[in-house]
This record gives structure tokens, C-alpha cells and sequence, in this order.
């Protein structure tokens, strides 16, 4: 069966399951949505009602960033909560597996990376309620209904996983790579309790209106555990000098100590802060380095990326520096 047999399949499905929930309202063709990083991700229309459907791509595995379905289930699992999520409307569990969620109006802008920029007084108010909306995700219950949560990973599993993927990238685009891994393994910190974590927070994955937080989206990475792990991702993006030759300075963006103090919330500072620095920006480079290595292979078009080795080379340096 042709790839284009099987997404028209995909969109009948789609459609027959949309106008079960609208009866009477005309549905639309699904619209590929820009932007998207996980499986096949669609707008469509039912009616006066908008949704974003996410799917198994034909002939692929429901695996990791392709299991739709667990993302569907951490955002059931959040609905009605503090945490702002876009409602779940259709679970289709039929392989190739889709889901429907609500289509949240809203930008979602890095302010340090992203274009068009917004107001720079809008991003601080922004990313100051968004360490708010991190605290309170950190303190859902990992028992809530219909989670079913994976085993937590600790700051020692967190430290591997995304070691794979750096030695995934050529040598030559990590120098230096091995010596901060080899840093970071020497003095793994001792754990926190687990709690449930994004894998990917800060503000170009949460969608706001104004300077309200509307929807937090982008779930592909979602997981249990140390919860500094969200944290040390989400501070990297305070500062536009964590990101060489891409990122630009914004006024008045909180920085770290301001930011932690919105998301402590008058609770005790966290320790081993560093090491979970040096970790996002490690990270961060893995993640870089394995788009540049996709690019150079054809598989992720980007001329952005030929920018990359730089970058990545110096956020491995700021990382071992901050190790000490």
C-alpha cells in the first residue's frame, strides 16, 4: 500500500470519527501543521470547532517520538489540572494510531531564539509564569488516573540517554565531547523524589495569548523523575548567550536566580544545580549535532544547521566549564 493510499486512509478515519462528534457539521481535510516533531501532526476543521491530530507515520513504529497514543495519555491525565493542556477529543488506537486534541489559539516564541519576536516586557511576564505552570506540573500526582507512568529515570539514566544520542553525531562535529561526558559521569548527583516531567519545557513549546499561558504543548519526550532535569533544560533559555552566533539579547528577560525563585516558590534552594546546567547544554548540543548530521544526510532539510558546529563545540566548552 502507497504512503499517499495510506494518509487518505488516515483522513477518512479522521473525518468519520470527527463527524460522529459534530453530526451535522461539515469536516474538512486534515492540513499538515507546520512546525510539528513527532509522527504526522494535522489541523482540521469540524464545524466551528478547530483540531490538531497527531499520527503514526504509514509503515513506521509506534516507538518514542511516534507513540502518539502516550501523548494523548499524559494529556488526558492533565485535564482539569493547573497545568494547561489542550483537551483530548478522539483516541484512535487502530494502528497506524491517531489522536485529536483541541486546537489552542496562542504563539509559542523562545524569546532568545525565535522569530517574530514579541514585546520584550511580554516575554519576561511570559517566562516568569511559565516557571510557575513548570512548578505545578512537578507537583501532578504521578498516580493520576490513566497515566501509567514509565519507571522514573534518574539523573545517571538521564545522563546516558542523551549520551547515545551525542555519540550518535560524527566526532568531528563534538570536540570535546568525550571529556564532558566523562565530567558529568564522575559526580552524578544523588536523586530527588521523581515527579512527572515534560522533557522539552520552556516557552517555544507553550502557547500563550497575551501574556497568559494557554497550552502547554509538545509532549513527545514526556517522562518521570528528578525534577532539576526540567529545570537545568528550562534555565538554558534565560540567557541568550547559552546559544553562540543563534540567540539574541532580550531586556529585562529574567534571569536564573529570578526565574528559580518563581519556581521554588519560597521552598529551599535545589542542590547540584551546575551539574544539571552542564547537562541541558549537553543536551543541547547532542540534540544540534544530530539535526546537523540528519541535514548533512538529506533526511532534515535546514540551512540554519551548517551554522551548527561552532555552537555546538562551545556549548560543550561552557558545560565543562561550569563543572568546574
Amino acid at each position: 500500500m502507497s504512503t499517499a493510499t495510506q494518509v487518505s486512509e488516515l483522513a477518512g478515519r479522521v473525518r468519520e470519527r470527527l463527524a460522529r462528534l459534530h453530526p451535522g457539521a461539515p469536516v474538512g481535510e486534515l492540513k499538515v501543521l507546520p512546525g510539528g516533531h513527532s509522527g504526522l501532526t494535522y489541523s482540521v476543521a469540524a464545524g466551528d470547532a478547530r483540531y490538531v491530530v497527531k499520527a503514526v507515520p504509514p509503515g513506521q513504529r509506534p516507538v518514542g517520538r511516534n507513540d502518539v497514543l502516550r501523548q494523548a495519555r499524559v494529556l488526558g491525565a492533565l485535564a482539569g489540572s493547573a497545568v494547561p493542556v489542550p483537551g483530548v477529543a478522539a483516541v484512535d488506537e487502530t494502528q497506524p494510531a491517531w489522536f485529536a486534541m483541541d486546537f489552542a489559539a496562542g504563539e509559542a516564541v523562545e524569546p532568545v531564539l525565535d522569530e517574530p519576536e514579541v514585546p520584550a516586557a511580554t516575554a519576561r511576564v511570559r517566562m516568569l509564569e511559565i516557571a510557575a505552570v513548570l512548578r505545578r506540573l512537578h507537583a501532578t500526582d504521578t498516580h493520576t488516573p490513566g497515566l501509567d507512568p514509565p519507571e522514573p529515570l534518574d539523573a545517571a539514566g538521564e545522563l546516558e540517554r542523551w549520551s547515545r544520542t551525542l555519540h550518535a553525531v560524527p566526532a568531528e562535529l563534538r570536540p570535546g565531547g568525550e571529556g564532558l561526558l566523562a565530567r558529568l559521569a564522575h559526580d552524578v548527583p544523588g536523586g530527588l523524589p521523581p515527579v512527572l516531567l515534560h522533557g522539552d519545557f520552556r516557552l517555544g513549546n507553550v502557547l500563550c495569548v497575551d501574556e497568559r499561558a494557554v497550552a502547554v504543548v509538545d509532549w513527545e519526550i514526556w517522562s518521570v523523575g528528578d525534577p532539576r532535569i526540567d529545570l537545568g533544560w528550562f534555565l538554558l533559555f534565560a540567557d541568550h548567550r547559552n546559544f553562540p552566533q543563534l540567540g539574541r539579547p532580550v531586556p529585562g528577560l529574567p534571569g536564573e536566580a529570578e526565574l528559580l525563585d518563581a519556581y521554588l516558590d519560597g521552598r529551599p534552594a535545589l542542590p547540584a544545580m551546575d551539574w544539571f546546567r552542564a547537562l541541558g547544554r549537553m543536551k543541547m548540543a547532542a540534540i544540534m549535532g544530530h539535526n546537523l548530521r540528519r541535514h548533512r544526510e538529506g533526511k532534515h532539510h535546514d540551512p540554519d544547521q551548517e551554522r551548527l558546529p561552532p555552537t555546538i563545540a562551545a556549548m560543550i566548552r561552557t558545560a565543562r566549564d561550569i563543572l568546574g
